[in-house]
């Protein structure tokens, strides 16, 4: 019988067992990102989406990353990555650089507080991961658990449009 047959009131939507599978995914998602970012918060004095940005530019390396290639990253419009590196420039953690493959062009990149902050961030960061995301799953599941959010991640990123 066809999935959405089955659905005939709201109360067995609810109930539904994909819908309930998804919202429990997404509530642990939410979640886990409230409480892993308020501690990047409260220790590093940086939000989430930050230490995101200086993660994609420490594995960029030098000379840096484009706007474009930052706001690609984070799904971000240019202009949000722009305002974002704006503050991540006044904070002293990144900087603009001539970009040697283009005279016009900037590109983005760690200061050395930039990438002091990103490696204490990461380890306070691994540690809540570890208590909060890791510990909970039983270790025999642990390796399964990993390959199987690797395998959703890249199949919904690979439906997403790429940014212009």
């Amino acid at each position: 019988m066809d999935e959405e047959a089955e659905i005939r009131t709201a109360k067995e939507a609810a109930d539904h067992e994909l819908i309930l599978a998804f919202g429990r995914l997404q509530g642990a998602a939410n979640r886990l990102e409230y409480i892993l970012g308020r501690a990047l918060e409260e220790e590093c004095g940086i939000s989430h989406l930050v230490f995101e940005v200086l993660l994609i530019l420490g594995r960029a390396g030098e000379p840096g990353l484009s706007m474009r290639a930052i706001a690609q990253e984070q799904v971000l419009t240019t202009g949000g990555a722009t305002r974002l590196v704006d503050r991540m420039e006044a904070a002293g953690l990144v900087e603009r650089a001539e970009d040697p493959g283009d005279r016009r062009g900037r590109l983005v990149r760690l200061t050395p507080l930039g990438e002091e902050t990103a490696v204490r961030a990461s380890r306070v960061h691994v540690e809540n991961i570890q208590r909060y995301f890791v510990q909970p799953v039983p270790a025999a599941d642990r390796a399964r658990f990993a390959e199987d959010l690797r395998i959703l991640s890249h199949t919904a990123r690979d439906v997403l449009p790429r940014l212009p």
